[in-house]
């Protein structure tokens, strides 16, 4: 039985709010259960010097945690003048996992930052923040085509993550914090909305996995992310 009850196949719900601030081109307050982010894209017409004169755009990301999204205050990382290693490696993934359902080319000598802000964490923050980041990338290009700015849609497909694991002994989907903090093996799974890969991150906690085991991930992820994908088209359309 797991913590809250759930399925070992079961989602947590998934509510996706779409054009939750007045300035940003496109936002999203994606809430997973009891894990909420907000989702901001901000564009601006110039890209980083490595990109200028190419053509082609980019997307980058930024994460960060407000002092009481977990059960204890947390200082802000700007009060020690760096951010966490974790805070780096999360919003690096954010933004590798965006790209990868962008047409650089057709998006144009321009940027767009999908800032992620969780503002009550109870596991998958990171998954929550690509999935809702893609919403608010979604409704950033939707502005730009509708003014113009671009003719072909640079978005090749949606881009969702979710987690899972094995929690005591049996393979389960979408971790929330009780059982991601005691779990054997955790993984998050990046994946495009026709099931390719994006990215996998995956490690045994407290023992090691077998190749049937990890299967078992798998095909639960691929449900999961199904999941996401209408959820996300539901919040779009």
């Amino acid at each position: 039985m797991r913590p809250s009850g759930r399925a070992l196949d079961q989602m947590r719900d998934i509510f996706i709010d779409t054009d939750v601030t007045m300035h940003a081109e496109g936002s999203c307050m994606i809430r997973c259960g009891n894990t909420h982010v907000l989702c901001t894209a901000s564009l601006e017409e110039r890209v980083p010097p490595f990109l200028r004169n190419t053509g082609q755009g980019w997307v980058t990301a930024e994460y960060g945690m407000l002092p009481r999204a977990t059960t204890t205050r947390m200082r802000r990382e700007a009060t020690t003048g760096k951010q966490s290693g974790r805070t780096q490696e999360i919003q690096r993934l954010i933004g590798r996992s965006l790209r990868a359902g962008i047409d650089r080319n057709a998006l144009g000598e321009r940027q767009i930052t999908i800032d992620c802000d969780v503002i009550q964490a109870d596991g998958g923050t990171r998954c929550a923040s690509i999935t809702g980041g893609w919403v608010a990338l979604r409704l950033a290009i939707n502005k730009l085509m509708k003014a113009g700015d671009i003719v072909t849609d640079p978005i090749i497909d949606h881009v969702a993550a979710v987690s899972c694991g094995i929690y005591a002994g049996q393979s389960i989907l979408d971790l929330d914090y009780p059982e991601d903090s005691e779990a054997g093996t955790d993984g998050n799974f990046v994946m495009t909305g026709d099931g390719q890969m994006i990215e996998l991150q995956a490690s045994a906690e407290g023992a090691t996995f077998s190749k049937d085991q990890f299967g078992e991930l798998m095909a639960l992820a691929d449900k999961g992310v199904a999941e996401l994908v209408a959820a996300q088209k539901a919040a779009t359309a």
